[in-house]
């Protein structure tokens, strides 16, 4: 039976629920922005990386590279995503 308990995903999803839990509180607290932004840089890699090998597995594929690009192509499609919404919402695109 202690094998069919999934430990490590509890575990997981406890710590994903305290670092929700870490940014809420950067937003709720009146923070200097170089501290909150920090703070969330850090607890958003943080979540990443624990979704990426809890509960997507990254590190159980034998093919490596297919997966790491896709990953970084995911990280260029978001980056580009961004930078375009702010460069039309922001930075006065007409």
């Amino acid at each position: 039976m202690k094998e069919l308990f999934p430990k490590q995903h509890v575990m997981g999803f406890g710590f994903s629920l305290l670092l929700t839990i870490v940014a809420l509180a950067v937003v709720k607290f009146d923070m200097s922005a170089n501290m909150a932004l920090g703070i969330l840089l850090v607890t958003a890699i943080a979540q990443a990386t624990v979704q990426l090998v809890l509960f997507m597995h990254i590190g159980e594929s034998e093919d490596k590279k297919t997966l790491y690009i896709t990953i970084l192509y995911a990280v260029f499609v978001g980056v580009v995503t961004i930078l375009g919404t702010l460069f039309a919402m922001i930075w006065g695109y007409n």
